[in-house]
């Protein structure tokens, strides 16, 4: 085979691959040899019938297409290397006449990734960011620590109060009919939370266990569900059961129980600590972020509009995971927002532009600085994660595989690179 490069503009690059005659008849002659099996020939059993023979009766070119497909399979990843292509789209191929017994050409169109030159990237100009810890903070901390630790406690003396946890059975009736989706047995609801229909949990603060409720709500005017919309519907509940948070004293007894401190003041003293360093990841990030954002918007890219819908169809993927992980799945999502997929992928389009526009920036700076990233760094990376999933480096190396390995040095190429940006930016004091 026989590579020429042809052109490359906006972003596109033209080449075309040469096949001989030979490589043509032995790609043809492999196709054969894999499919004469289902060919059934008078006068001969089936599978014996000469390529010539089946040529004959369905034509001479029946092999032809898997044949090319295989050429091209085969040949396309060499010619790409061999013209240092960086594709990022299925390519486009034509093909000149076929005839036996004669070479013909491929001529390939591909959209390749923009080489772009980033400016204005050093010298950036960033406001200081301060996240100080007050008492309050390490107050709502040590509360947070009480509340994972507390007790849910049965109520049998009393009604439903804001803030209880209660177990209903709800039917939703409007226009005089139940509704789909708006019934359910044994739902647990906190009072307060405001996760229901605005007005529903309020009409159920003094009901008692056992008792049954006809609660009244009007629907948003922007709900979901447009046949619901502004509509009036009641929902007839049945409360079963009442249960509040108990939380425990918050004193020295409680540290002893719950950490390896021995006092209250020295558990205040570790959570303060905990939450300054959390503040100055959060502000240092929070700057980065700020510097990349300037650099974003000193420089105009040309984004193929391939690689925003590639990452439009990633972050689907991702949110489709999210849903999967609650129960939920994108049809059922966008049946129950009233949405279709197109309609949604297009509300996705400017985050996705902005994904691939900052990502194609800090790969260029990446690139200009010729920033690399060594063996060392790649095992100092795994070792860390490997610590988090208590694994073994080796054997997470092994899980992963070189590919995701691949990815991970890249990541950590573009985190060299943010880093540089946020390193030689200038840091204004408020």
């Amino acid at each position: 085979m026989k590579t020429t490069f042809i052109s490359k503009e906006n972003n596109t690059a033209k080449f075309s691959m040469e096949i001989t005659a030979e490589e043509f008849e032995s790609a043809v002659n492999s196709v054969y040899r894999q499919q004469k099996s289902r060919f059934a020939v008078d006068g001969f059993r089936k599978g014996k019938a000469p390529r010539s023979i089946i040529e004959k009766r369905y034509g001479e070119g029946i092999f032809y297409e898997d044949a090319i497909n295989n050429l091209f399979q085969m040949n396309y990843p060499q010619a790409v290397s061999e013209l240092e292509l960086n594709v990022i789209d299925s390519p486009v191929v034509d093909f000149s006449e076929l005839k036996k017994g004669e070479p013909f050409t491929m001529t390939i169109e591909v959209a390749c990734y923009p080489e772009i030159e980033v400016k204005d990237y050093k010298g950036v100009e960033i406001n200081k960011v301060n996240l100080d810890v007050t008492d309050d903070d390490v107050e709502n901390a040590i509360k947070s620590l009480a509340r994972r630790n507390s007790r849910m406690v049965t109520v049998e003396d009393r009604p439903a109060q804001d803030g209880d946890m209660v177990l209903i059975d709800y039917e939703g009736w409007a226009n005089g009919e139940q509704f789909e989706g708006g019934t359910a047995e044994r739902y647990p609801l906190k009072l307060g939370s405001n996760t229901f229909i605005p007005g529903f949990e309020e009409q159920l603060v003094g009901v008692s266990t056992g008792e049954e409720k006809d609660v009244v709500v009007t629907f948003p005017e922007d709900y979901h569900e447009k046949s619901l919309a502004g509509a009036e519907a009641t929902f007839k509940c049945k409360l079963h059961e009442i249960k509040y948070e108990e939380m425990p004293e918050i004193d020295d007894e409680f540290v002893k129980d719950v950490s390896e401190f021995d006092t209250l003041d020295e558990l205040k003293a570790s959570e303060r600590e905990k939450l300054e360093k959390q503040n100055k990841e959060t502000a240092e990030q929070t700057m980065k972020n700020s510097a990349i954002e300037k650099v974003y918007e000193a420089n105009d890219i040309d984004i193929p509009d391939v690689m925003v819908e590639t990452e439009v169809d990633s972050m689907m993927s991702e949110f489709d995971q999210q849903l999967r992980s609650q129960g939920m799945d994108m049809d059922s999502y966008l049946k129950y927002m009233g949405e279709n997929s197109d309609a949604f992928k297009e509300q996705l389009k400017d985050d996705a532009f902005k994904r691939v526009k900052t990502r194609m920036i800090v790969r260029a700076i990446a690139d200009q600085e010729g920033f690399e990233v060594s063996e060392e760094e790649i095992d100092a990376e795994l070792a860390s994660m490997a610590q988090q999933y208590d694994l073994e480096a080796d054997s997470l190396k092994e899980m992963l595989g070189q590919e995701n390995i691949n990815m991970i040095s890249g990541d950590l190429r573009i985190k060299k690179a943010i880093d540089y940006i946020y390193d030689n930016a200038v840091i204004k004091e408020d």
